[in-house]
C-alpha cells in the first residue's frame, strides 16, 4: 500500500470526526448568536499515526471565514473535549485538531467567473492567483 492512500482506519476516524465536528461547530455558531452563518466540514484528513486530524471548513458567508476560524482555533481545547465525549465509544485516542479554511469552492467560483469574463486565464495565466498550499 502506498503512503498516499489512506488506511481504512484513517478513513473511519475522519468520517466519525467530520460528522461530529460539523454538528458541534454549527450548534456553537447558532448558540453563539451567529444567525445566517453556515459552517460545514468539507474534509478531514487524519495522519498515518492517527495523532492529528486536519479539519477543512467551508464557511458561508465567505467574509466571516477568517474571523470564525480565529474563534474556532482559540476554542480548540473545548471542541476537542466535546468531540472526545461524543466519540469515546468509537475512538480510543482523540487526535489533535488543526483547523483550516477550505477555499476550494471560492477558487472554483473565481475560475468560473474568469472563464466567463473577458480576461480568460487560459490565454493569460498571469491573471490567476497562484494557489497556495496550507
Amino acid at each position: 500500500m502506498s503512503n498516499v492512500e489512506e488506511s481504512q482506519r484513517q478513513k473511519k476516524i475522519a468520517s466519525v470526526l467530520q460528522n461530529d465536528l460539523a454538528d458541534v461547530l454549527q450548534k456553537a455558531a447558532t448558540d453563539g448568536g451567529l444567525r445566517g452563518v453556515l459552517i460545514s466540514v468539507s474534509k478531514v484528513k487524519v495522519t498515518v499515526d492517527l495523532s492529528v486530524a486536519k479539519v477543512y471548513l467551508s464557511i458561508f458567508p465567505n467574509n466571516k471565514g477568517i474571523e470564525l476560524l480565529k474563534g474556532i482555533k482559540s476554542n480548540t481545547p473545548l471542541i476537542k473535549h466535546e468531540i472526545a465525549q461524543r466519540t469515546k465509544q468509537q475512538l480510543r485516542r482523540m487526535p489533535s485538531l488543526e483547523f483550516f479554511i477550505d477555499d476550494s469552492l471560492e477558487y472554483i467560483d473565481q475560475i468560473d467567473k474568469s472563464l466567463k469574463g473577458k480576461e480568460n486565464p487560459l490565454q493569460d495565466p498571469s491573471l490567476l492567483d497562484k494557489r497556495k498550499k496550507s
